[in-house]
């Protein structure tokens, strides 16, 4: 009797396994093309993530050891403040624009006070600010401002 069993229970599970073998195969070939992209859909995302961090985080790092590099030895003698000024922005590639911009955001001034005053619209303040607050290593205004006036672009 318990050969019996035995037997009929394996019997059992080899068909169970043949008929699920069976219809996982049929499901892989009546929709390969479906898997087929959705694993190149995740292969292209994998690697868009991959390449996206290792090009954009190292700027970021290299543009805070700039910052934190120029905070240490500070700006280099010049004879007015005004040529000080421009070498701390010539080396990180703050544009006039931007400093203007940086200028009024310290004086407190919202984006849309900014753009009124500058006649450019909010949109164009808010490129100005991400950009400059980018090349400060900055998150906030008030991050930014402080920054500016360790380095001696703002007074």
């Amino acid at each position: 009797m318990r050969k019996q069993v035995l037997i009929f229970g394996l019997v059992g599970g080899v068909l169970v396994t043949l008929l699920q073998w069976t219809e996982f195969h049929f499901v892989v070939l009546e929709h390969s093309i479906a898997i087929y992209g959705v694993l190149i859909a995740i292969l292209f995302a994998g690697a868009g993530i991959w390449l996206g961090t290792r090009l954009l985080a190292p700027r970021e790092r290299i543009r805070e050891r700039i910052v934190d590099r120029i905070v240490e030895v500070g700006v280099p003698t010049a004879p007015t403040p005004v040529a000080a000024d421009h070498a701390v922005r010539e080396r990180l590639g703050i544009t006039a624009r931007e400093m203007e911009v940086l200028e009024l955001v310290a004086r407190g001034l919202s984006n849309r006070e900014i753009g009124e005053t500058l006649f450019v619209s909010e949109n164009t303040v808010k490129t100005h600010c991400s950009r400059a607050f980018d090349k400060l290593g900055a998150r906030r205004r008030t991050e930014a401002v402080q920054r500016s006036k360790e380095l001696g672009l703002l007074p």
